[in-house]
């Protein structure tokens, strides 16, 4: 049998992608949370023409949690998902996932296989195509060329799709080009087109922006209903809605962790009023 290992070049990438020959496709490496965390991160620096974005950062974690992320601009919350997902190397320290995954180690396309997936501020959806193609478009497994032309859906990814829609609440919406949803609408696609690809960790970046009140409370509901099969950390600047879903939120300042603890804990933290009233002074 053809060793995966041994090809190299273009061909590589074809047969990374295809499922033509699914017996040389490697299979999705997990994560190892065997203590419980799913993402060690430990004494990141990352500088950018003498600014430390990221100074000896260490966060860690939980299998299954939702945590919030929350700091000025330039506390290093965008920095931080960049290292995180491959975008932005560290000048040093350590990320892994899970305890066997070095992430640093793996590039943007290899690290979203692994099961990281990222969802952006603006969302990012195929707006001439249906609510339907557009998760059908971001199933988990390959997207080559070969497949492309002659796979169709099985049951089990049509019934992943159904389960995605319920899940984000566009049941009634399915053949409805993605152009024509709302914004809010719009932000629930792009979770599901991630959710869609089956990820244990999703980097969600300030989902609520733009949103009426009641678009807000419905991804509130369906960010804590995710927690538990995934992982999810949100970057978030309204802070009735980080209460409204945290249990854990890590307060960033400078690049580095200045809090961390319940909603309560950290608004009453001594460190977090002197920076906030500072800035606002």
């Amino acid at each position: 049998m053809t060793n995966f290992d041994s090809i190299t070049g273009p061909a590589r990438e074809l047969l990374r992608r295809d499922t033509a020959w699914p017996f040389l496709v490697p299979r999705r490496r997990s994560p190892d949370v065997s203590k419980n965390v799913i993402l060690y991160l430990e004494s990141l620096n990352v500088s950018f023409d003498g600014f430390k974005a990221l100074n000896d950062l260490t966060l860690y974690v939980n299998d299954g949690e939702l945590r919030c992320l929350i700091g000025a601009n330039g506390a290093g919350k965008t920095t931080l998902m960049d290292v995180i997902t491959g975008k932005t190397p560290c000048d040093s320290g350590s990320a892994w996932f899970g305890q066997n995954i070095d992430l640093l180690a793996h590039d943007e396309a290899e690290i979203a296989q692994l099961g990281i997936g990222r969802k952006f501020q603006k969302p990012t959806v195929f707006e001439a195509h249906t609510v339907f193609h557009n998760l059908e478009l971001s199933l988990q497994g390959s997207k080559g060329v070969w497949s492309a032309l002659t796979a169709r859906l099985s049951r089990s990814e049509r019934d992943r799709i159904d389960e995605v829609l319920n899940i984000i609440g566009l049941e009634k919406s399915r053949y409805q080009l993605a152009g024509s949803l709302s914004h809010g609408q719009k932000q629930w696609l792009e979770i599901g087109m991630l959710l869609a690809a089956e990820p244990r960790l999703l980097l969600v970046d300030e989902p609520v922006a733009g949103m009426t009140a009641e678009e807000t409370e419905r991804t509130a509901e369906l960010l804590t209903s995710l927690a538990g099969k995934h992982t999810v950390i949100v970057v978030e600047h309204d802070m009735e809605f980080v209460r409204s879903i945290a249990r854990t939120v890590t307060v960033l300042h400078q690049g580095s962790v200045l809090a961390e603890g319940t909603m309560d804990q950290v608004q009453n933290n001594r460190e977090v009023i002197e920076v906030y009233l500072g800035e606002e002074a």
